[in-house]
């Protein structure tokens, strides 16, 4: 079939598709999607497609094939959605009591330009390493500890303007676990 046949049995059958997809689908963006499948592959299968009336036929059960697989990866992911709601929710750690820190926290956190919290994020949720940050970003790993060490000084002068002490401060090694730095404050 060539280009030109194709355009014919398009003109002719887009309208019946696509109110055949509109009743079978939940949104007319779905049924948009079933249309739109359903002449990609006919235009891949154009040899196999027949000729006059017999070209509808086909595509509604080309289409038919598309809604049936539209509907199995709906269900697939609605299982697969149910079944990580139950794993996050058995393995959510409990919420800070009231009046701790935690609420403060996220809400600075989340006020933070994107580009901040995402750097923070892929480093404290997906324990990523500078190197792979790098890839993530498209940068060079350079530029992901200069602006990590900024997005943190902005994390953390955040959290003081918010009255709330920088969590990590505890935890995050003094002068005397580097050698180098403590040997060169003594000369000082």
């Amino acid at each position: 079939m060539g280009e030109d046949e194709f355009t014919a049995v398009y003109a002719a059958t887009y309208r019946p598709l696509l109110g055949y997809a509109l009743r079978r689908c939940d949104s007319p963006e779905d049924a948009a999607d079933v249309v739109a499948e359903t002449f990609a592959i006919a235009w891949r299968r154009a040899a196999e497609m027949p000729a006059g009336d017999q070209a509808r036929l086909w595509l509604y059960g080309v289409a038919h094939r598309v809604l049936a697989n539209q509907r199995r990866g709906a269900r697939r992911n609605t299982i697969k959605a149910a079944a990580l709601r139950a794993e996050l929710s058995a393995g959510t750690p409990p919420r800070p009591a009231p009046g701790g820190d935690g609420p403060a926290v996220a809400d600075v956190f989340r006020a933070l330009p994107d580009r901040d919290r995402e750097l923070l994020a892929l480093v404290a949720w997906e324990g990523l390493s500078h190197a792979e940050i790098a890839t993530v970003l498209g940068c060079s790993r350079n530029a992901v500890g200069i602006r990590l060490h900024r997005a943190r000084g902005r994390f953390a002068r955040a959290l003081r303007a918010a009255g709330v002490d920088d969590p990590s401060a505890a935890a995050r090694p003094r002068a005397a676990a580097h050698p180098a730095r403590s040997s060169r404050s003594e000369l000082t």
